[in-house]
């Protein structure tokens, strides 16, 4: 059976040349790497993760922890994730705590510390002090996506400035009678999400704080709660649409789909979009465009991969100690569910 010294050699490049080609692993030319991949493939080598493990003392795996993998926010992550350390040529160890407070438990304290991964991405979760340690005791890096984690390396948006600047948008539109559609409180407090940085509070935060920056009056029956779905905001957005005496003429909904949702509830009311109600969200969800919905892309999908090449080039550097915190850049998407106000009239004054 063909060893790797038997590719350096068909290649004619050195064993560590080869094992980094073929690994994914460091620094190779893109002709080095054709080349090893040439001759492994004429040879039928192929090579032993499980013996380079021994050697290096690494295992070409990734541990990621989520919260939950059906929603829009995190299974974006997860692409974003998982092509980036393909393309590195490692693997993924998916843990999902979506199950209760047991698996979570679990995973932190048990799955995880067995050294089966070389290093952690914890997506929307904010481990305490003592899981990072204990991972950190073990000289197993985490990345954190979503928020800060003490001594930890983390990836995170700035939600009350975007929420903030989405509010703006309505109000320099000259809109003032603008609702806000937030997460409901068990979002906040269920096990699931007990640990996601308190999103709905941030985002509420930058709407409230735009509003009184511009003297603008708010109203508690106008600040309503859905639970992030399109479903669960369209219940909402037909209770508050419902009052056909006092309508806001602009939503701010604190993700795209609750946007979605609101719009959808809208035209029950044979309100048009944007002339009657203009409707703003935050994600930059794929369904945005075919809305027509302004919104501020936070691009998920690139969070995730940056958050791989940040955790890779460590291990690379053996950075061991080195912590810092990236806020990722956010860009404001301007599609046709805003506009100007309606013109007063008995029911908008």
């Amino acid at each position: 059976m063909p060893g790797i010294k038997d590719v350096a050699e068909r290649a004619g490049l050195s064993t560590a040349t080869v094992s980094r080609a073929l690994s994914g692993k460091g620094n190779v030319s893109a002709r080095s790497r054709e080349r090893a991949q040439a001759a492994a493939a004429e040879l039928g080598f192929v090579l032993s993760y499980h013996a380079s493990s021994l050697a290096s003392g690494r295992n070409h795996n990734i541990g990621v922890v989520v919260p939950s993998v059906h929603r829009w926010y995190f299974s974006s992550i997860m692409e974003g994730i998982s092509a980036t350390l393909l393309d590195a040529g490692y693997d993924l160890t998916l843990y999902n705590v979506s199950e209760g407070p047991d698996r979570r438990h679990t995973v932190l304290n048990d799955f995880l510390l067995r050294k089966r991964v070389d290093a952690v991405i914890a997506v929307s979760l904010q481990l305490s002090e003592t899981e990072i340690q204990q991972l950190l005791a073990i000289r197993r890096p985490v990345m954190g996506i979503g928020g800060p984690l003490p001594g930890a390396s983390t990836i995170r948006i700035d939600d009350p400035g975007i929420s903030a600047a989405a509010t703006n948008h309505l109000i320099q539109l000259g809109h003032s009678k603008i609702a806000h559609m937030t997460g409901d409180t068990f979002f906040e407090q269920d096990f699931r999400f007990e640990q996601d940085f308190r999103l709905p509070g941030k985002r509420q935060e930058g709407y409230e704080k735009a509003m009184k920056a511009a003297g603008l009056h708010l109203r508690p029956e106008w600040q309503v709660t859905a639970d992030f779905t399109i479903e669960g905001a369209y219940a909402s957005a037909r209770r508050l649409l419902g009052a056909a005496s006092d309508r806001p003429t602009a939503v701010f909904a604190a993700s795209d789909e609750m946007a979605i949702g609101t719009i959808l509830a809208a035209r029950d009311f044979g309100l048009r979009i944007p002339y009657d109600l203009s409707v703003i969200g935050i994600d930059g969800h794929e369904l945005g465009e075919v809305f027509g919905l302004t919104t501020i892309d936070q691009d998920a999908r690139g969070q995730g991969a940056l958050a791989v090449r940040l955790l890779l080039a460590g291990l690379q550097d053996a950075a061991d100690g080195v912590t810092t915190g990236t806020e990722f850049p956010t860009n404001f998407v301007i599609r046709s569910s805003t506009s100007v106000p309606p013109v007063e009239t008995a029911w908008t004054r």
